[in-house]
């Protein structure tokens, strides 16, 4: 990735449920980063800390440090997991011009024109392509992927970086299927 695409400090917004792995991708997607070169920060704000509960994770990256430690207010990027956030979480964003990245089966063109967003639009079906590597519809990571793909990270450097990361994280045996799904995503994006 070229270093001017963070001229500025870009900040992105991930909106999920509780259990959908969204602060363990913000953070991977913080050591992929950090493996390009740039400072980042991760961070989760929670709301009832439950399963299934609405909760937002925030990253920052910017190829210069970031002194400020608070809540996106303006994201640059939205990553939303789970799209029956829409509506609710996600709707006061509408009106920005932040690219939205969305876990969802319909077009582009059909989700900017039906919720009226005024920002670019990237729709992503990650539940399908999660259940193919992993198993199960664990929407997390195939945004992550995605995200890397958008921000067109290196894969060949970011790789092992998150090889290291993921074998301290989780069981062996899933990660591998976890690279395979980030770079599935990274190609879709």
């Amino acid at each position: 990735m070229a270093k001017e695409n963070f001229q500025k400090t870009t900040e992105i917004t991930w909106f999920s449920r509780g259990g959908q792995g969204a602060k363990t991708s913000a953070l991977l997607f913080g050591e992929a980063a950090l493996a390009e070169g740039y400072f980042i920060q991760a961070f989760p704000e929670y709301g009832p800390e439950r399963a299934g509960a609405p909760m937002r994770v925030y990253n920052r990256i910017s190829d210069d440090f970031i002194r400020y430690r608070i809540a996106v207010k303006d994201p640059d990027i939205i990553i939303v997991l789970d799209p029956t956030l829409l509506k609710d979480q996600v709707s006061p964003f509408f009106n920005s011009k932040a690219t939205f990245l969305i876990n969802v089966s319909k077009k582009p063109e059909e989700i900017k024109k039906e919720l009226k967003i005024r920002g670019k639009v990237l729709t992503i079906d990650a539940s399908p392509i999660a259940v193919k590597y992993l198993g199960r519809p664990l929407p997390s990571v195939v945004m992550l992927g995605a995200l890397m793909g958008l921000l067109n990270f290196d894969l060949q450097k970011i790789i092992p970086e998150l090889e290291t990361r993921l074998k301290e994280k989780i069981n062996p045996k899933l990660v591998e299927p976890n690279l395979t799904t980030i770079k599935e995503s990274y190609k879709i994006i």
